[in-house]
């Protein structure tokens, strides 16, 4: 950046002290520095019309161009000021001399303060207007995305009670089918037995089994009968 204007801000005299001076032949404009925001702010449409869409949300500079701020009057844009005030010869002075020293720059390039503050509330703006878009979009997103998942928590509830309802029906067959096996097995034990008395009138070890086919026994032993 060029530093013709900080010629016209900061001279060091013999004690060391840094001071303000006027560029010459120029005076400063108390006018425009003493209006106040409020009425500079009332020059400005409320909210910026954004006529390009941005395609990349991080870049501020494609927010401006696509709200179409104009161009910085002589170039001397709130980002410009934002930088001269940082600039390493004087941004370590203090805040009554760096305004000073903006104003003289300002006034020794035949820019008007109105018209960077007029610059400043235009860029907030646009930045405010796209923080809106950006937040309906993410609002619309979240109430597609809650909807979508309303929907899919409703499969699945509806899912979980169906296999449920089968896991029901499975364990009431095997219930059935235990007790039905239960009833068949006291009529099988009550026939072996009446099949095993039979058989022991005719041999000394009676070969037919009674009960739990699956416990380990031994035949029923019966004597024969004469």
């Amino acid at each position: 950046m060029s530093k013709k204007w900080y010629n016209y801000i900061v001279s060091v005299d013999d004690d060391g002290a840094q001071q303000v001076q006027n560029p010459p032949g120029t005076a400063t404009s108390s006018k425009s520095a003493a209006q106040s925001v409020a009425e500079i702010a009332s020059t400005i449409a409320p909210e910026p019309q954004f006529t390009t869409p941005v395609s990349d949300p991080t870049s501020f500079e494609e927010i401006y161009k696509a709200a179409e701020i104009p161009p910085a009057a002589k170039g001397y844009s709130i980002l410009k000021v934002s930088q001269m005030l940082e600039s390493e010869h004087i941004r370590n002075l203090p805040s009554d001399v760096r305004k000073s020293s903006i104003l003289v720059a300002l006034d020794a390039a035949g820019v008007e303060i109105k018209d960077v503050i007029q610059d400043a509330i235009r860029r907030d703006r646009a930045l405010d207007t796209y923080e809106r878009v950006q937040q309906r979009a993410v609002e619309e997103l979240e109430s597609r995305k809650t909807k979508e998942n309303s929907d899919i928590q409703a499969q699945i509830d509806k899912y979980v009670t169906e296999q449920r309802a089968k896991i029901q029906s499975n364990n009431d067959a095997i219930s059935r089918e235990k007790e039905r096996f239960t009833g068949w097995r006291l009529k099988k034990q009550q026939e072996e037995k009446k099949i095993a008395e039979a058989v022991g009138y005719f041999v000394t070890e009676n070969p037919i089994t009674t009960g739990d086919v699956n416990a380990t026994s031994s035949p029923t032993k019966a004597t024969q009968r004469s």
